[in-house]
């Protein structure tokens, strides 16, 4: 009996992703495209997406010089759009180029959990922000493309 094995991975598309799970397997179990079978490939998505949650993402990433682990957190409504925060954070700040970055785990994270400190500041129950550009809507009949002062951008 041949042994199954399954695989959370996040890809743009399937084909991506059957790429990046024969990687995987290849490193892991020493097994090759051509000694198995993709049985499925499923899009997974979130129960609640109109929610924001706390993500972990613990990766590894290949720099210029070295192989790296780290543990990033990040607020967002879909695991997914965590994970894109997480390639572009580490295309900005390390330079890492997405097929050099292997999520190792994730998880979704209680508020007692989070550790970095862009999130625990918006756990606090009174945060509030300001309305900078809040301006009054002028009636149809007033406005017009062009006026002789600048207009106001904060109300008084």
């Amino acid at each position: 009996v041949p042994k199954i094995y399954r695989m959370r991975l996040f890809a743009k598309n399937k084909v991506l992703a059957k790429s990046r799970f024969w990687y995987f397997m290849k490193k892991l179990n020493k097994a090759k495209k051509s000694g198995g079978e993709l049985l499925a490939v499923n899009e997974l998505f979130d129960n609640g997406p109109t929610k924001v949650k706390n993500y972990g993402i613990w990766l590894r990433y290949e720099s210029r010089t070295n192989t790296h682990n780290m543990y990033k957190e990040f607020r967002d409504v879909t695991i997914n759009g965590a994970v894109s925060q997480m390639y572009s954070e580490m295309a900005g700040r390390h330079r890492a180029h997405p097929n050099t970055i292997q999520i190792i785990n994730t998880a979704t994270l209680k508020a007692s959990e989070c550790k970095r400190d862009h999130i625990l500041e918006m756990h606090d129950g009174k945060l509030k922000f300001p309305i900078i550009r809040k301006m009054p809507l002028v009636a149809k009949k007033m406005r017009s493309t062009f006026q002789a002062r600048r207009p106001m951008t904060f109300v008084r």
